[in-house]
């Protein structure tokens, strides 16, 4: 039961060319950027990213696009102020780009995990994004529909775990990391902090051990010093 690995770049060894991974984050917040710089090492190609935001050179994520590792990124925000590789590689006919609003984004991951064959949303309807997509009429009003979404693997980003990969996430940091946590083959969770087992309360778990398959500790001292962390 023990799911605590020694580094990132072992949580990540086996990852292999073409896979597909979540990663959680939200801007800053609740981003695995040390599994993510350990992927990058890696020099893997074909990956297919789903992530929130494109990415920057500080998270990782804009350097994995920029070094040619990704085909295909699944996004809400393509760019970020600064961040020039999704555009570049975009244009320049190197990165297969699918853009959803973020509420689909994050309700086709849900499904995913929730093992439901899609859902129905007035979201899109009517525009560039609903192309090549089933429209239904529900109450007189267009629907489109979407499909699941899960990957191979997905990184999530947690304050602490125990042994076991019992997650508890720390305010903002939470964000997509608990939905993709139950959409994706492999998980694996970089923490602040690992815990013995029955450190955590039951009421402060929010991601079950039974979705986790690995867990690696990046201490933070900052972290360390903080108050526990509030539900």
């Amino acid at each position: 039961m023990d799911r605590v690995v020694a580094t990132c770049d072992e949580a990540v060894a086996d990852i292999p060319n073409g896979a597909s991974i979540m990663i959680g984050g939200f801007g800053p917040p609740g981003i695995p950027v040390n599994l993510v710089k350990a992927l990058r090492r890696r020099k893997l190609r074909d990956l297919v990213l789903i992530y929130c935001g494109g990415g920057t050179e500080e998270d990782g994520i804009g350097g994995l696009i920029a070094d040619g590792a990704v085909r295909k990124l699944i996004t809400s925000f393509p760019t970020h102020p600064g961040a020039t590789a999704v555009r570049e590689k975009y244009l320049a006919g190197e990165l297969e780009l699918e853009v959803l609003p973020q509420g689909t984004f994050v309700e086709r991951i849900r499904a995913g995990g929730a093992g439901l064959g899609g859902f129905y949303t007035p979201t899109g309807v009517g525009t560039e994004l609903a192309e090549g997509k089933e429209v239904r009429i529900i109450d007189g009003r267009p629907y489109v529909f979407e499909l699941p979404l899960r990957a191979d693997y997905a990184f999530i980003k947690a304050y602490r775990a125990d042994r076991w990969g019992n997650l508890v996430y720390r305010r903002t940091m939470r964000n997509f990391n608990p939905i993709m946590a139950t959409a994706a083959n492999i998980v694996i969770a970089e923490v602040d902090e690992v815990v013995p087992v029955g450190a955590l309360s039951p009421e402060e778990i929010e991601t079950p051990c039974i979705f986790v398959d690995r867990v690696v500790e990046v201490p933070r001292d900052w972290i360390r010093r903080a108050a526990p962390a509030p539900r």
